[in-house]
């Protein structure tokens, strides 16, 4: 438990925290990471991947690794592997705890016979089409299929039909047979089986009959006696369809308890897609080279691009779990990852762009061998390697400037540089091709100033070299960030409309010698370049390097460019520059996605979705349009409709601004609860309408009577006067579960903040 102390508080840690305490569960804690096998895991996978083993871990418990492979079409053994060899690397094990959905069919099988037996499921032959028309109006539930009350053998004899192939795809599914008047659209007979004749990795062509995802998960928790379901926000509709699945079919497998299901929210990243269909249409569509491609979010990815395991830990524990939606700046991520790597990356000398310099007054053809620490004072590691210095060397061309304006510390004609570990040079002369390009320096030493410290003379600029003769010449990946704009596809774009077409450079660079023996996955810092590590397309003294990071962010400088803005005046370089001890800045928002801040005193967040998703911004105006406050819609927007809209994966709003006014209208004024609101917006999606007709319709509408509520609290506090008394005996605790039961009293719909001030004058709190 000494681990738990350790961690950043969350609220599923405390719910955990609680359960152990109270001894739910038995005190056990059994989590699982579930994922589609259907492509690569990415960094948002990480943050599940660290709640769920981290759980386990902190509390005593286990994690299962289970494969959620429902649907033969898109999943097959490569992404099996992938995920297992993901999940390794970032420090997890699951031991004998591998599980896979598909080892559950005949199972998953039994249950839904189980369900038709119980007549709770029916095999319909209803198109998707039908079926979506059939489930009902804002004001009415849906239309019965004419196959609903068919009787249970019939279905029984049917379902069997369809697992033995005498059906063709589409012609019959099963359905659960629940409230076709529920509020919750999912809860209105959802499929819970249909055809499919294709070849299974794992189970090859022994079924024709697969399980819907909503089906089998939870029931695959139970299976395994998970605990604690975790899982993100757009599952939240689905967890109404988890319980009454694992009521119905009464499948705990003699496990003590059921599965119960908690959400948090998803990691959303700057510059970045995270979405499993836009990644796989790049790597299909060959805008990247492969699942690995260093510019990729995948886990994959970032390994190969030289992020360890470590800095993505740190990373998820910075960011946090909460349930609220958030877009994370990369320059976060890039921050975390400089403080990983600068401990733990040698320095070494590199040019990237050489340009050669010849010391005049060096002794024809002598070698001299410096002594060079691999680390600077700042890091408490030790170790040093020789690198030879000769009278022809390269620098790096950035490095000189002809006509250098105020403030440019390094070489230029007249003037004095130190080269890092050796001696202090002054540029003479500048050779010129016949096009006036610069070809070299003539530059003469001061042979008193061996180690760069000048014999007590005072040098402002400190660069990078290498000896011409023994360089090692090596190909170097330049990585930059995958997308130009902060959030891809935004305005409804085309997403890959913005790729950032530098967002890979392949350059020729000069190294010092003893990066011959690099091999792949070693890790080092590119003096005043960025840190770099060993590709795996390294041969044996042919390294390949990988830009992991840079040393600074130069992103803000590139945009303000773009902008055509002036940027900052540069600092001068006296020393080697080194990670950054604050995050380092970018532009915070696209320019649209700024004005519409501060036009309306938004989030960050909230402004940067309305401006990447067009429907919703398109919904917005029109809501302010209608009367309703900026921060209201934003947060109504950016939240619970984006959430439904990818929960159900549509891509527009089937309502409009008025709706969406009229909305918040009736939550602002507690005539619904948030909540509500929520169901509200399940049936604004399935079906449009008024919020006003749908409330009344569903007798959603709050009860506000202070006359109703102060009878029916009245009655709960007679009915519960020990609870009463131990309230006021000092029992804070009560108060709680003494609201909770006002509320059930009123019917659900008493408005809860009145009741809670109501039972609180009623007890002299």
């Amino acid at each position: 438990m000494s681990e738990h102390l350790e961690q950043p508080g969350d609220f599923i840690r405390d719910l955990v925290a609680r359960d152990v305490r109270g001894g739910k569960h038995g005190g056990a804690v059994v989590t699982r990471f579930p994922p589609e096998p259907n492509g690569y895991l990415h960094i948002g996978h990480a943050k599940s991947i660290h709640l769920n083993f981290g759980l386990a871990r902190e509390f005593g418990g286990v994690c299962h690794l289970r494969m959620d492979d429902t649907n033969p079409t898109t999943e097959s053994i490569e992404y099996v592997n992938a995920i297992q060899r993901d999940v390794r690397w970032l420090g997890f094990e699951w031991g004998e705890k591998m599980f896979y959905a598909s080892d559950y069919y005949p199972k998953l099988y039994a249950y839904a016979e189980k369900l038709i037996a119980r007549g709770l499921a029916y095999v319909c032959h209803q198109s998707e089409e039908e079926m979506s028309k059939g489930r009902g109006t804002v004001t009415e539930p849906g239309t019965p299929s004419p196959w609903r009350d068919r009787p249970v053998d019939e279905s029984l004899a049917l379902f069997r039909k369809m697992a033995a192939g005498e059906f063709k795809e589409g012609e019959a599914v099963l359905r659960a047979k629940i409230d076709l008047a529920s509020p919750n659209l999912k809860m209105r007979d959802p499929n819970i089986y249909r055809i499919k004749r294709a070849h299974h990795y794992r189970q090859g062509d022994r079924w024709v009959v697969y399980p819907l995802y909503d089906f089998a998960h939870c029931i695959s928790d139970a299976i395994e006696g998970i605990t604690h379901s975790i899982c993100t926000m757009e599952f939240e509709n689905a967890r109404e369809l988890y319980n009454w699945v694992l009521r119905a079919t009464e499948c705990n497998e003699g496990h003590a308890w059921l599965p119960e299901q908690t959400e948090f929210a998803r990691l959303n990243l700057t510059y970045t897609v995270l979405s499993k269909r836009k990644l796989i249409e790049l790597v299909e569509g060959r805008h990247v080279h492969g699942w690995d491609d260093p510019r990729m979010p995948t886990i994959a990815g970032l390994r190969r691009r030289g992020v360890t395991p470590e800095a993505i830990k740190a990373f998820c524990q910075r960011i946090g779990v909460s349930k609220n939606l958030s877009t994370v700046e990369l320059a976060l991520f890039e921050h975390v990852l400089r403080d990983d790597l600068n401990p733990r990356s040698p320095r070494v000398l590199a040019v990237l762009d050489p340009l050669k310099v010849v010391i005049e007054n060096w002794p024809a053809g002598e070698v001299e061998t410096l002594d060079a620490p691999y680390w600077p004072h700042d890091v408490p590691n030790v170790g040093s390697r020789t690198v030879p210095f000769s009278g022809e060397l390269y620098i790096d061309r950035d490095d000189f400037m002809e006509s250098p304006p105020k403030g440019f510390y390094r070489l230029s004609p007249g003037r004095e540089v130190r080269l890092r570990h050796g001696y202090i040079v002054k540029c003479e002369r500048v050779v010129k091709d016949a096009d006036g390009r610069i070809t070299e320096l003539r530059c003469t030493y001061d042979p008193a100033s061996r180690g760069g410290d000048g014999g007590g003379r005072k040098v402002d600029g400190t660069i990078q070299w290498v000896s011409a003769a023994h360089a090692l010449d090596v190909e170097v990946r330049l990585y930059d960030r995958l997308f130009r704009v902060e959030s891809p596809g935004a305005d409804g774009r085309d997403f890959k409309e913005d790729l950032n077409p530098q967002s890979l450079t392949v350059v020729r660079a000069k190294v010092e010698p003893s990066l011959a023996t690099a091999s792949a996955g070693q890790h080092f810092q590119f003096e005043r370049v960025g840190f770099f590590v060993v590709d795996a397309d390294t041969r044996e003294g042919a390294p390949v390097f990988n830009r992991t990071v840079s040393l600074k962010d130069s992103w803000s400088r590139a945009v303000q460019r773009a902008a055509g803005e002036a940027p900052a005046a540069a600092k001068p370089v006296k020393e080697p520059a080194k990670a950054p001890s604050a995050p380092a800045k970018v532009a915070e928002l696209d320019p649209a996605a700024q004005a519409l801040k501060d036009q309306h005193g938004l989030s960050a967040d909230e402004a940067r979705v309305l401006t990447s998703e067009p429907a919703l911004r398109a919904v917005f105006d029109a809501a302010l349009a209608k009367g309703a406050k900026a921060k209201g819609a934003a947060a109504m927007l950016a939240n619970e409709v984006l959430g439904e809209m990818r929960a159900r994966k549509v891509e527009a709003v089937p309502f409009g601004g008025a709706e969406v006014a009229e909305l918040l209208a009736l939550v602002e004024g507690g005539e619904v609860s948030t909540k509500q609101g929520r169901d509200v917006l399940a049936e604004l999606f399935a079906h449009g309408g008024s919020p006003k007709a749908i409330v009344d319709a569903k007798g959603w509408r709050q009860v506000s009577d202070v006359g109703a509520l102060e009878a029916a609290i009245d009655e709960v506090l007679a009915k519960n006067a020990d609870a009463v008394g131990r309230f006021k005996a000092g029992n804070a605790n009560v108060l709680g579960a003494l609201v909770g039961m006002a509320l059930k009293a009123t019917g659900g719909r008493g408005n809860p903040k009145l009741v809670t001030e109501l039972v609180k004058k009623k007890l002299g709190a």
